[in-house]
């Protein structure tokens, strides 16, 4: 169980198996990638705290600590929310380490999940706020552990996912505060699993986004042996209007193969992605 309190950090760059990373504050954020399962460690997380696999928590190379995030397993349909309160995970090709706990729940599998990570900024801000205020938190303690039940349900005509979760009633255990339930966002996170609809999805490399085309088009010819081409999104962000990809790949092992020749082709944050 948690035993400490969680301080808001970003971080400065550091070296990751040859690569440097940039920690950085970020919202809005919306990536997919592999999840992989944390390994055991001891010791403090980034943030501070005693890490615990048995917690609804994660570990991310670059966002701001503690942030509040939804992940979507994108092969089965299962979503839970996470705290992201580590760094990780090592693997370049692994965009999520989720404790043991979380990634049972999602069933994330030994060589990588296809998964979908969106940062849920409301509650984030919130967190974040209360932590650089010293303002009003639950006691981490005894925060209430809830068993957890699924429902899984097939997308009705039409729609894009089924909202319907069925969740079992927490133990009656005592809950000390300082402050009212909604006035703070829960250090410990409940077990809640959401079956939503997913769609089949294609593995890529992700080489680089840009807001020129004569910029993308530099790198794609650089590129050109590993097969890299330009496409254009008309829903990102300017800045990452043009982007370049390498795929689609069959299974994980191929892209994680073209995801090394990237980096040594020395594009450093070249990633994998799922479309």
């Amino acid at each position: 169980m948690l035993t400490s309190i969680p301080k808001y950090v970003v971080g400065e760059p550091y070296q990751q198996n040859g690569v440097w990373r940039y920690p950085r504050a970020e919202y809005g954020v919306d990536q997919t990638g592999l999840a992989t399962t944390a390994p055991d460690h001891a010791g403090q997380t980034a943030d501070g705290e005693i890490f615990d696999q048995t917690a609804m928590a994660a570990g991310h190379r670059s966002l701001q600590l503690p942030s509040i995030v939804s992940v979507t397993n994108l092969e089965n349909g299962r979503q839970i929310v996470v705290r992201l309160n580590d760094r990780g995970p090592p693997k370049p090709s692994r965009l999520i380490a989720l404790t043991k706990r979380a990634a049972a729940l999602l069933d994330i599998h030994a060589d990588g999940t296809r998964v979908r990570m969106q940062m849920l900024d409301t509650e984030t801000r919130q967190l974040q706020a209360e932590l650089a205020s010293d303002g009003p938190k639950l006691d981490v303690a005894h925060v209430p552990r809830e068993a957890i039940a699924v429902e899984t349900l097939p997308a009705p005509s039409g729609a894009s996912q089924s909202l319907r979760v069925r969740v079992a009633a927490a133990r009656a255990e005592p809950v000390r505060q300082t402050a009212t339930p909604s006035a703070t966002v829960p250090l410990r996170l409940p077990e809640v699993v959401t079956q939503v609809y997913v769609a089949p999805v294609s593995l890529f490399v992700d080489a680089g986004s840009f807001s020129r085309q004569d910029y993308a088009s530099i790198l794609v010819n650089r590129l050109a042996t590993l097969g890299a081409r330009l496409t254009t999104s008309y829903t990102a962000p300017r800045q990452k209007a043009y982007r370049i990809r390498i795929g689609p790949f069959a299974d994980v092992a191929q892209a994680e193969a073209m995801l090394e020749r990237a980096i040594s082709a020395g594009v450093n944050d070249a990633a994998i992605v799922v479309e």
